[in-house]
C-alpha cells in the first residue's frame, strides 16, 4: 500500500515509516522542507524497503493512506493547508492535544477532541484516530517488540478496518474502539500515561485483557 506520513521527519513519524517500510509498504515521508524529507528517507532506507521523502502536499496527493504525525499547536493550520490534497484519502491522526509544559494534564479542545476537529476540517476524508498510547522511543526502534495494545476510532467502518490491518503490520495488537466521539477518551489517557512515566519511570502503555 502507498502510505504517506505528514511530519515523518519527527521521532514518532520516522519510527512508524520504517516499520511500515519493513513490512513491505511503499512509504513516503513528508515535511514542509522536501530536501529534509528526502534526506531523512535516504538515511532510514534499508535494502528491500521502499522509502522516499518529499514535501507534505505531494506525499498526500500520491498516497492511498496518510498518517498525521504533527504537534497539536500546528494541527489546524496543517490540515487546512492540506485539505484538498487529502480529499478521498484515509487519514490516520495520532495527534494528542498536549499543551507544553503541562503535558501531564488533560487539555482537550472545548467540547470536542483533536480527532473530531480534524474530521470537521477534512470533510472529504475518512479519518481514523489511533496510536495515542505507544511510546515514540519504542516505535523508533523497529527491532523492539511493542508490548502494548492500541485502540482506533472512526465514523467510517471501511477505513477503520483498513487501519486496523496497518496497525497489525506495525507489530501491534489493535482494537476497534468505536466512533470518533470516543477519541475524547483516547486523547485524555495520554497525559495520564505520561504522568505514570514521570513518577515511576519507563514507557507505559495499555493492555486490553479478556479479548483475543
Amino acid at each position: 500500500m502507498k502510505i504517506g506520513i505528514v511530519g515523518g521527519t519527527g521521532k514518532e513519524g520516522r519510527g512508524i515509516a520504517l516499520r511500515w517500510a519493513k513490512a513491505g509498504h511503499q512509504v513516503a515521508i513528508g515535511s514542509r522542507d522536501a530536501e529534509r524529507a528526502a534526506a531523512k528517507a535516504s538515511e532510514l532506507s534499508t535494502p528491500g524497503t521502499l522509502l522516499t521523502g518529499t514535501d507534505n502536499a505531494t506525499v498526500c496527493r500520491e498516497a492511498e493512506v496518510v498518517l498525521l504525525s504533527i504537534p497539536f499547536s500546528g494541527h489546524r493550520e496543517t490540515l487546512e493547508a492540506l485539505k484538498e490534497a487529502l480529499a478521498g484519502k484515509i487519514v490516520i491522526d495520532i495527534t494528542v492535544p498536549l499543551k507544553p509544559p503541562k503535558v501531564r494534564e488533560v487539555n482537550l479542545p472545548e467540547s470536542t477532541s483533536a480527532a473530531e476537529q480534524a474530521q470537521a476540517i477534512l470533510t472529504d476524508s475518512k479519518l481514523v484516530a489511533t496510536l495515542h498510547h505507544v511510546s515514540s522511543v519504542h516505535l523508533s526502534d523497529p527491532e523492539h517488540g511493542i508490548e502494548c495494545d492500541v485502540l482506533a476510532v472512526s465514523d467510517h467502518a471501511d477505513a477503520l478496518e483498513s487501519v486496523l490491518g496497518l496497525l497489525q503490520d506495525l507489530g501491534l495488537r489493535a482494537f476497534n474502539a468505536g466512533p470518533l466521539k470516543n477519541a475524547v477518551a483516547l486523547e485524555s489517557l495520554t497525559p495520564v500515561l505520561l504522568h505514570l512515566n514521570k513518577v515511576y519511570g519507563g514507557s507505559a502503555g495499555i493492555r486490553i485483557s479478556g479479548l483475543k
